[in-house]
């Protein structure tokens, strides 16, 4: 991104311009996080207005190089945020978490295909036609686009349940696989179980949290340096950052924690 305002509008970069933090002194003494950290990090803008979403990732722009559009925005802004962020420089990780039949779920990749983002999510248990057909249909989205085809992410279990069975987790990460997924999302105690698939898929961890902060309602949770030990290759953070009261403060603290 070797523009600096990333898009921004002139009221936008008005307000970063005139913020008493120095971004630069919190990320290290070179004023960067390092790109093996910023790009494994994912934003979750989980909010329902495009403005306030896009003012807080150019806020945070030194730390993620992704964007997470979940249904709330989505459902808020149409693909109209897909293209906000997208023209504006980040990855877009759609994350619809698409479950239905797969002559709708291909139809439904097939246009988020056509928006140009990185990554979309569907439910591995809605088993392998409904994943394959999403697989298809966002490639084909894509290239009528004149895009990359989008990874799809099978979703396994979520980490808002309490538990997880290690054999149905291992049954739906080989499905994902078997179908022509390019990773999975998975809660980090479930990453052992996938670790036969870390060459073959990418790991997509939600939910992580810093000692002592707010597990909010997420049930099975590490702490971000865990579970990158434990092989997750994105980790996607949201309320973590977004709901402290400093969210900028707060994801210096995230990537300290990383640097160890």
């Amino acid at each position: 991104m070797s523009d600096g305002s990333l898009g921004r509008t002139g009221e936008e970069q008005s307000q970063l311009d005139s913020d008493p933090i120095d971004e630069l002194e919190l990320i290290g003494e070179e004023g960067e996080v390092p790109t093996e950290i910023r790009e494994r990090l994912v934003l979750a803008l989980d909010i329902d207005d495009l403005v306030a979403a896009r003012r807080l990732a150019f806020d945070l722009e030194p730390f993620f190089g992704t964007i997470k559009i979940g249904l709330e925005l989505f459902c808020a802004a149409g693909p109209d945020a897909v293209g906000s962020f997208r023209t504006a420089g980040f990855e877009v990780f759609c994350d619809l978490k698409l479950h239905d039949i797969p002559t709708t779920v291909h139809n439904a990749a097939q246009v988020v295909g056509s928006l140009g983002v990185r990554w979309l999510t569907v439910h591995t248990q809605g088993g392998s036609d409904i994943l394959r057909a999403a697989v298809e249909g966002a490639a084909l989205g894509a290239e009528r686009a004149d895009f990359p085809p989008p990874g799809i992410l099978g979703v396994t279990v979520l980490t808002s349940s309490k538990t997880s069975d290690p054999s149905e987790v291992a049954a739906l990460v080989e499905l994902a696989a078997e179908s022509g997924c390019a990773g999975i999302v998975c809660a980090s105690p479930d990453l052992e179980v996938t670790e036969n698939w870390a060459g073959q898929l990418v790991r997509v961890v939600p939910g992580t949290r810093l000692p002592e902060q707010e597990l909010h309602d997420q049930a099975r949770v590490s702490t971000p340096r865990e579970a990158i030990a434990a092989g997750a290759d994105l980790l996607v953070i949201g309320r973590a950052v977004t709901a402290a009261d400093e969210p900028i403060l707060a994801a210096a603290e995230l990537v300290g924690h990383l640097l160890g």
